[in-house]
C-alpha cells in the first residue's frame, strides 16, 4: 500500500473580514508585521471572530509573533473550526491526521477533513481524494469518489489534485470516469459528498 502523506501547506491568502480591525491584523500579516497582526487578532479572537481565531491559530502554529505552540494553534483553530470555519476544520483534520499536539484520530482526521471538502475546500478535497484511492485512515477504496474529489479541488486550482486526477484517469473505465464527472457536475458546495460511488469500488 502506497503510504498517505499529508502536509500541511499553509500558502494563505487571507480574504478580507466585515469585522473591523480583522483586515488590518490580516494585512500586517501578510506584510509580516507580526506583533502588529497579533495586538489586532488578539481581541477579535478571544470575542468570537472566527477568522481571527484561525489566523491566531496559525500564528502560534508557525511561531509568528509568539513563541510557537501546537497546543495553543489547536485550540484556536478548533474555536474557529466550531463555527464553521473551513480553513481552521482543514487544519484541525490534519492535525488529528499526523496527531501533532491531540492523539492521532484518523477517524476524527476524515470527519474534518469532510466538513472543509463540503465547504469546497480544495486542500481537504485534495486529502480525502487521497484517502480513497489509497484505502487509508478506514476509508473504501474507491476511485470514482477520489476521481470526483480530485476534479473538485483542481476547479479551485489546486496543482496536485490535478497532477493526480489525470494519473488516475488513465486507470478507470470509461463508465467509471463517466460517474465521477456526472457526481462532479451535480454535487454543489453546502451539501453532502456522497461516500461511495456504484462503479468505483476495490481501486482500478
Amino acid at each position: 500500500m502506497r503510504k498517505l502523506t499529508i502536509a500541511i501547506l499553509f500558502a494563505l491568502g487571507l480574504h478580507g473580514s466585515a469585522t473591523a480591525g480583522f483586515t488590518e491584523g490580516a494585512n500586517a500579516y501578510n506584510a509580516r508585521n507580526y506583533a502588529l497582526a497579533l495586538k489586532e487578532i488578539t481581541p477579535l479572537a478571544r470575542a468570537g471572530n472566527a477568522d481571527a481565531q484561525h489566523l491566531l491559530g496559525l500564528m502560534y502554529y508557525m511561531g509568528r509573533g509568539v513563541a510557537r505552540d501546537y497546543k495553543q494553534a489547536f485550540a484556536w483553530h478548533y474555536k474557529a473550526a466550531l463555527q464553521g470555519k473551513a480553513d481552521a476544520q482543514y487544519v484541525i483534520g490534519a492535525m488529528y491526521y499526523t496527531g501533532n499536539s491531540v492523539p492521532q484520530d484518523q477517524k476524527l482526521a476524515v470527519q474534518w477533513f469532510r466538513k472543509a471538502a463540503e465547504q469546497d475546500h480544495p486542500d481537504a478535497q485534495h486529502a480525502l481524494g487521497l484517502m480513497y484511492r489509497y484505502h487509508v485512515a478506514g476509508m473504501p477504496q474507491d476511485v470514482v469518489i477520489a476521481y470526483m474529489l480530485w476534479n473538485l479541488a483542481a476547479a479551485n486550482g489546486h496543482r496536485n489534485a490535478i497532477e493526480q486526477r489525470a494519473s488516475l484517469a488513465r486507470q478507470m473505465t470509461q463508465e467509471q470516469l463517466e460517474e465521477a464527472q456526472a457526481l462532479s457536475r451535480n454535487w454543489k458546495p453546502g451539501t453532502p459528498l456522497p461516500a461511495q460511488s456504484r462503479t468505483g469500488g476495490g481501486g482500478a
